[in-house]
């Protein structure tokens, strides 16, 4: 549309308004009427305003004809209008529009289509229609413009030249108070906007500045006033008029420290829009804002257990990053959930810090400490406890920032009054920028990596399995990611992506109130466990595997860097040496830590009284065998040799029990599902016979399959959850201790084949389960009592049958007052070989290769 006036001919010359016809351009931005205050203002429309400046550079000042094609009844006249006085010869401005790709058609018979089109020129380019095509035209560089208005403290309209475009900029990285428009029409300015305001008019309006454009978000065009007396953006922020905002800051080409920087200053000044400002670290003494300490463990994936100087522990977070999450609710729900292990890139995320950090020493300066969130339904108890967030730096790197450009973490949003955030946050912005431009980690747009890690703790089977192969590997690698205690362990394989329970050999350590019925802890033992935590934990380690206890847990000996835990672990004053050690090639050397633990008297040692040389002299005097035999009933039988068996002395207690027991429960049945099942239980199961027994909880897989031990007979079952119910009080283990006890074979070694170890275990099954035999106890042993069990009737050696029928071979005693023991099952074995009776059938396999098939002679 344009207003055409004829030459001056003895006054002021007529005007007519002509709209070109079959052609449509975008409309320029419309301020609505104060008059009308349900309407708002509207926008450029995508090429509006280049399309204007078009024409005004083409037609201003210059003659043209015109032709009238249709008059509306409004009076409204379309037509087409050429350069030049008297014909349409000249140049169609219609046509030269849509060849600039400034206009559509509405109808054919415009020409030009086409070739903007095939230019791609105005709405046809790959830049799309909009302001941010023209504003990157200019790839950030000063423009000479002159400042025509001031909206507020931060925005401005100026008059770009030489080519005279009107732009509206917003100064990129701030926000100043703006002016409210209310419904009336009327604008109510917020605290110390009318300041602002006339700061930036005073200074710019009606000068000559330079502007940088710098980017165009949502058609707000950002850019950066240049005066020649300084950056009109920091001033504001030095005086108090503006905050920072995230969201622009990063495209701020001068420097976003700088910014950080005036408005650290006019906070720190407590000026203006700051007169009220706290900083989230005053009440924090220096020596507690910035200090030094040495990582001991990695949480997950944003936290870390720092060791301080004065010896305390202490949780740090590093401030406004956010972990590797699991997007929406867990499917699977009968796996147990493990973050570490499935969430992706959590894994990752620990392992980078975890190399990086552990063992180390980090600069903490501390950001802002978060308050204690309560839960909505957890009442007073705290949601999320209290936070310490700080940026944690080691060599001058930032390891947030260094995270987040491995796509290994993400950037936490704040509200733009939220000043709880890192002192590096604008870094961190950045970092992640560059992270999501490359695709790294969290970004990419690849298949998430999978960590399929078995937890064999506790998985009795699964261990067994395991066991020959980790026995021949030597030593392998392995890392720690927990400590129950001093010597006990949790152990991350990778080669074998498996976690296991570890047990340190050759030592007994103090043990920890979970572990003591009762609750009281041993001393020491927290100290044996700060120790171990101290030295190994989250560390890659080398481990070589031994053996393994009835519960699944494998032991052996741990090295980390040349040096044997368990001998650190003696040497401190934090263990004693085990009888079990004397069969280790490292037997020695924890005798020797011992002798000199022993000597300095501190810690286990510190009551420690050396015996005189004549008590010395009499112990060493070797006893002879005591063979004190009682009768035991033998109740169940395992897959390792083991037998479970009760004394016949409190049978009778044991039947009233029962008898009482059942009694009560039929008179009161118990409530079929009630019992809610959790490991360590006790509790009464209902066998396949129908009838009540005590039991244990010692695993729990779902509600229909929860593994459970009777505790009176020593054998295990895999039941429902419907099958359990809660013990009655007067029936507990305080009433009557539990009757089963487990024992194994004296002098006797288990065969490692599977078919040979179950010959041995059909024959014993036939010949003593659920018959009363006669027992005794000959020396202690890492899991029960080792003893020799005799027929009641013909006196004989159960464990030495074994022997001369060639099921089992005998474990030698260095013990002087059990060599007659020996000697006679030595014997026996001699008389299995030369008969070739089963495992010697084919000779003695154990000359060359013992090591290999897992014997030991």
């Amino acid at each position: 549309t344009m207003l055409r006036k004829c030459q001056p001919r003895g006054g002021p010359p007529p005007e007519r308004q002509i709209n070109l016809s079959n052609v449509r351009a975008g409309a320029l931005a419309r301020r609505a009427a104060q008059s009308q205050p349900d309407v708002k203002d509207t926008p450029d429309e995508p090429w509006a305003f280049q399309a204007r400046e078009f024409l005004r550079k083409k037609m201003i000042g210059k003659e043209v004809c015109f032709t009238v094609e249709v008059k509306t009844l409004q009076g409204r006249e379309y037509g087409m209008v050429y350069l030049g006085k008297v014909n349409t010869s000249g140049e169609n401005i219609a046509e030269s529009l849509v060849a600039e790709g400034l206009a559509v058609v509405r109808r054919e018979g415009i020409r030009g289509t086409n070739q903007a089109k095939a230019a791609k020129r105005g709405q046809w380019s790959e830049g799309g229609g909009n302001p941010r095509h023209f504003v990157d035209s200019l790839h950030q560089k000063p423009v000479n413009a002159i400042i025509e208005h001031v909206r507020d403290g931060s925005v401005v309209r100026a008059l770009l030249l030489p080519d005279y475009y009107l732009v509206t900029v917003m100064l990129s990285g701030v926000k100043c108070p703006t002016f409210k428009r209310e419904a009336d029409g009327s604008e109510t300015p917020e605290p110390f906007a009318a300041e602002a305001k006339f700061f930036t008019e005073s200074r710019l309006l009606q000068r000559d500045v330079q502007i940088i454009l710098e980017s165009c978000p949502n058609q707000i065009i950002l850019g950066t006033i240049l005066h020649p007396n300084g950056n009109i953006t920091e001033l504001l922020l030095k005086e108090g008029f503006a905050r920072c905002v995230d969201w622009s800051m990063a495209v701020y080409t001068q420097g976003a420290e700088k910014l950080r920087a005036a408005e650290r200053s006019a906070k720190e000044r407590k000026v203006r829009m700051w007169k009220d400002y706290v900083a989230p670290t005053a009440n924090l003494d220096q020596k507690d804002r910035q200090f030094v300490a040495k990582v001991m463990q990695v949480v997950n994936a944003d936290a870390i257990v720092v060791k301080l100087n004065s010896g305390e522990y202490k949780t740090i977070h590093l401030s406004s990053i956010r972990p590797p999450r699991i997007e929406g609710e867990n499917k699977d729900k009968d796996k147990r959930f493990r973050p570490l292990y499935d969430i992706p890139y959590m894994f990752e995320a620990r392992e980078f810090l975890r190399k990086k950090l552990i063992g180390k020493k980090v600069n903490v300066m501390v950001d802002y400490i978060r308050a204690a969130t309560a839960g909505a339904e957890t009442g007073p108890v705290p949601a999320f406890p209290e936070r310490t967030c700080a940026t944690v730096t080691i060599g001058g790197i930032n390891i947030a920032e260094a995270l987040i450009s491995k796509g290994l973490a993400t950037v936490i949003r704040y509200r733009q009054d939220d000043d709880q955030r890192s002192s590096h946050y604008d870094e961190l912005l950045a970092a992640e920028a560059r992270a999501i431009k490359n695709g790294k980690g969290l970004h990419s747009k690849k298949e998430v990596p999978i960590h399929r890690v078995a937890d064999i703790s506790g998985e009795t089977q699964k261990a067994k399995q395991f066991l020959p192969f980790l026995q021949r590997a030597g030593r392998s690698e392995a890392v720690v990611e927990y400590v129950f205690s001093g010597s006990r362990l949790k152990l991350y394989m990778p080669k074998e992506t498996c976690l296991i329970t570890f047990l340190l050999a050759g030592i007994e350590c103090p043990r920890g109130s979970r572990n003591i019925p009762g609750g009281i802890a041993e001393p020491f033992s927290e100290e044996a466990m700060l120790f171990t935590k101290e030295l190994v934990l989250q560390r890659e380690v080398e481990v070589e595997v031994e053996s393994m206890d009835k519960a699944g847990n494998f032991i052996g000996w741990l090295h980390i860097e040349g040096v044997n835990l368990s001998v650190a672990l003696v040497e401190n004053s934090l263990s004693k040496v085990h009888f079990t050690a004397e069969r280790s090639a490292y037997c020695k050397t924890l005798q020797s830590a011992e002798e000199t633990a022993r000597q300095r008297k501190d810690k286990i040692w510190a009551n420690y009284v050396e015996k005189p040389p004549a008590e010395l002299a009499q112990v060493s005097e070797e006893k002879e065998r005591v063979a004190n035999y009682r009768a035991v009933y033998v109740t169940e039988i395992t897959d390792g040799l083991h037998f479970y068996a009760q004394d016949v002395e409190t049978g009778e207690n044991l039947e009233n029990l029962m008898e009482t027991m059942r009694a009560e429960l039929a008179s009161h049945p118990p409530v079929e599902g009630a019992f809610s099942a959790h490991r360590g239980d006790h509790c009464i199961a209902k066998f396949a016979d129908g009838e009540w027994y005590r039991a244990r909880v010692e695993k729990v897989e779902s509600p229909a399959k929860v593994h459970v031990f009777y505790i009176d007979y020593g054998n295990r079952e895999i039941v429902s959850s419907v099958r359990l119910a809660t013990l009655p009080p007067s029936f507990s283990t305080r009433t009557l201790p539990s009757q089963a006890t487990e024992y194994a074979f004296a002098f006797i070694q288990v065969p490692q084949d599977e078919d040979a170890r179950a010959d041995a275990v059909d024959c014993v099954v036939r010949d003593i389960q659920n018959t009363q035999c006669l027992l005794n106890v000959e020396y202690p042993g890492a899991t029960c009592p080792l003893v020799t069990l005799q027929f009641s009737d013909s006196k004989d050696d159960v464990g030495l049958g074994l022997v001369k029928e060639g099921l089992v071979m005998v474990e030698t005693r260095k013990e002087k007052h059990l060599q007659k023991m020996v000697t006679e099952y030595l014997n026996g074995q001699e008389s299995a070989k030369s008969a070739r009776l089963n495992i010697w059938r084919y000779g003695d396999f154990r000359a060359d290769d013992a090591e290999e098939f897992g014997y030991s002679r």
